[in-house]
């Protein structure tokens, strides 16, 4: 095992993963873990300025016209303290909690992407939380109070060219020497310091163009031995002034079309002094336990936080404009094919936002959970994909058209940022969730694996003979629950969820035996088996996934209006679930033992099916409804109260629509059966009028919804050299 793979593994904490690593998960347990909650302080914040920094943001006029937020805006982040939320208070910060943390990137994110990363990085991996957790006083005294109010910008630079998700192999870095150097706050001069010489060239640093403070991964040498015997130091990170001679900042990428500020930065035999590294001399190597034990909290919020937010939007639109948008005679919605692709965004967007609220139950009592940090990477920002994918299938045309009523194109061309960052999703999904959770969440292995290391027979010996008794259980468990596909294990709870539970505990005892397996056969080769691997890793992710949704239900009342989404959530998850374990089965190398596992945890086959049509279908009437269902898929999503707005409008829209949908069938009746004289449907309406077929009231109630259905159905259009948007134009012709 080499020192960042032990590094990786020592990091962060178990909880809720390793139950359902046991093979026999306590749920009693999940359901009395506590609900995250907002406090008043934190409620008040999201309602009031979260709230109008959102009435700020013009996500086209931001991407396509500023390439940045606009000033106002900056200012108000600065001055409200969205840059500090994690930072206590002691030090002029909000001190929130991670579920408010999370809870206010995602309205953000609902609105603007690029204000929500914005936002987000800061309060995530980087200089603040670095410096909360390992810095010395006088860094703390000096730059947290700073990076709460936004005096300084903080970035951090980890990411190299030559050095992505392998972070470890970063070629950046530093050498301990004396040199001259004049401090670029109190301007003080010091000659013949000791201190470092670094060279380094990272790419792909969020706010690093205009980073005022930039926090620094590299490697450390000591070649001369002036800090001690230890010649090759380790990763160290440092917090670098900007504005120290040699540091290069102000160049910017363009990441997928988004506008948050990202960029290089780059120097060359820059000498700082020792002092600089985070957490002083006494942290010099230890940056890499530091990052890992850091990300295993950001990994649950930010990128989670804005998929949620993606979720919410693709939700909320896709579910409105279904309804109101027609062909046909009838709203799209209800065409099958449409519904089966709604009912995957709700479903999906309701699994989303359950895991990561369970996730942050675990940060908020003070887990840091790794492995599930990287399911919530993974698998969110997969579902942001699929959600998006199928939002924009379902509005066709309306949003292939840019311009500043497509409210998903700029979500949609984001999608890779997402993917990429903070560890790949191949990756995070091949090595990293059951690379780390087969040794972190084991009952055994990391034990014995431990006891091997140090050489310590007897505890290696009662580590082995407890984990054999384990496989031998499960081997028991696993052939019976799979016999009968969990119908006689217990449940916490009866009614419509109880069999989501007992399918958990037969694919948590099939899980058990089928990872312990396949670790015995393959041994460390394992490890390299990356297709089993993720395989392997989707299986404990869908337990958690499942494990979310049931606990969402029961959180929200278990309400009868949710019963279909919480079944469609639950059944794919599981459905999903099987389908991993049964890909490890045909493709495990030792052919006799795959085709003897195959009896024990499949006895009878593929017995979990995929949600069913009919569930589907009720999935996407309860959101195309618009009322309780949605409401609570959208909770705390940013609705603009503005008929202008192209979000804002569909709820009154949607309303319209409903209230005349019986006038309309009415007139569309008369015009097939040849009753009006007039041609167009405006003057047929008129015709209906003056015939006292309808009254003034309904013909003014007629007369908005169309107005409105048109305002939702409508795109932009531009000049022949692609500018000037002129909202009015659009209004030109109207029949």
């Amino acid at each position: 095992m080499s020192d960042t793979e032990q590094a990786a593994i020592n990091a962060g904490t178990v909880w809720w993963d390793g139950e359902l690593f046991s093979g026999k998960p306590n749920f009693s347990k999940l359901l009395n873990y506590p609900d995250p909650t907002l406090n008043e302080t934190e409620q008040a914040f999201i309602d009031g300025p979260v709230e109008e920094l959102c009435a700020m943001l013009d996500d086209w006029d931001i991407t396509h016209n500023r390439k940045d937020l606009p000033p106002e805006a900056w200012q108000f982040i600065k001055d409200h303290g969205f840059l500090g939320m994690i930072i206590k208070k002691q030090y002029g910060g909000l001190d929130f909690s991670n579920y408010a943390h999370a809870k206010v990137v995602m309205k953000i994110g609902t609105r603007c992407g690029s204000a929500a990363v914005t936002v987000m990085v800061p309060n995530s991996l980087g200089p603040g939380e670095l410096l909360q957790h390992y810095g010395t006083e006088a860094q703390k005294d000096y730059y947290l109070p700073r990076l709460a109010k936004g005096i300084d910008i903080p970035c951090f630079a980890l990411t190299s060219p030559h050095a992505g998700s392998d972070a470890g192999g970063i070629p950046d870095f530093g050498v301990v020497c004396k040199g001259d150097f004049t401090d670029p706050i109190t301007g003080e001069a010091h000659k013949d310091i000791l201190g470092i010489r670094l060279s380094w060239e990272k790419r792909w640093i969020t706010l690093a163009p205009i980073a005022t403070v930039l926090g620094l991964a590299f490697k450390m040498y000591d070649p001369d031995g002036l800090l001690g015997d230890t010649k090759d130091i380790g990763i160290t990170c440092a917090l670098v002034p900007t504005n120290v001679a040699g540091v290069e900042i102000g160049r910017r990428h363009y990441p997928s079309g988004s506008v948050f500020m990202n960029g290089p930065t780059w120097g060359k035999d820059v000498f700082i002094p020792l002092d600089y590294i985070i957490g002083g001399v006494a942290y010099a190597g230890k940056g890499w336990q530091m990052l890992i034990e850091c990300l295993s909290v950001g990994r649950c919020i930010s990128l989670p936080a804005n998929s949620v937010a993606a979720g919410k939007v693709a939700s909320y639109t896709t579910s409105l404009y279904a309804r109101i948008r027609d062909q046909f005679g009838l709203p799209i919605g209800k065409f099958e094919g449409v519904d089966e692709a709604l009912a995957r965004i709700g479903a999906y967007t309701y699994q989303m936002e359950a895991s990561q609220d369970l996730a942050l139950t675990a940060l908020d009592l003070g887990e840091k959970p790794s492995v599930i940090s990287a399911i919530l990477k993974y698998h969110n920002t997969e579902r942001y994909r699929k959600t998006i994918n199928d939002a924009m299938d379902i509005h066709g045309g309306r949003t292939v058209v840019w311009g500043p009523r497509n409210y998903l194109a700029n979500g949609y061309s984001s999608i890779p940022i997402a993917i990429t960052v903070e560890g790949a999703n191949i990756l995070t999904r091949s090595m990293m969730i059951f690379g780390q959770g087969a040794i972190r969440c084991h009952p055994f292995v990391l034990k014995e694996m431990q006891a091997a290391m140090s050489n310590d027979g007897v505890a290696f010996d009662q580590a082995f003979s407890a984990h054999g008794h384990f496989i031998l259980t499960n081997i028991f468990r696993s052939f019976w629950l799979g016999l009968t596909n969990g119908a006689f294990s217990h449940s916490p709870k009866s009614g419509v969820s109880a069999r989501y539970y007992k399918q958990m505990n037969r694919v948590a005892a099939n899980f058990a035996l089928l990872a312990d397996m396949s670790m015995f056969s393959l041994g460390g080769s394992l490890k390299f088996k990356e297709k089993l691997s993720a395989r392997l890793g989707d299986v404990l992710s869908q337990l958690f996934i499942c494990s979310a949704v049931v606990k969402r239900f029961e959180k929200e009342g278990a309400t009868k209006a949710d019963e279909p989404l919480m079944q469609y959530a639950a059944q794919q998850a599981l459905f999903d679930a099987q389908t991993a374990m049964d890909g490890v089965l045909k493709n495990l190398p030792a052919r006799p033992l795959a085709w003897l596992l195959r009896i024990l945890i499949l006895p009878t086959g593929l017995r979990i099916a995929p949600p069913s049509d009919k569930v589907g279908t009720k999935v996407a009437k309860a959101m195309m409804q618009g009322d309780e269902t949605l409401s609570r898929l959208a909770a705390n999503m940013y609705i603009p109260q503005d008929e202008n707005e192209p979000i804002g409008v569909l709820a009154p829209a949607h309303a319209a629509v409903l209230a005349t949908e019986a006038l309309e069938k009415k007139l569309r009746h008369m015009a097939r059966n040849a009753e009006f004289s007039a041609i167009s449907p405006a003057d047929q309406l008129q015709e209906a009028l003056s015939k006292n077929i309808i009254s003034q009231d309904d013909f003014d109630a007629i007369t908005r919804a169309r107005k409105l259905k048109r305002d939702v159905i409508m795109v932009d259009d531009f000049d022949m050299q692609l500018h000037d948007f002129d909202p009015n134009l659009l209004q030109r012709h109207v029949f």
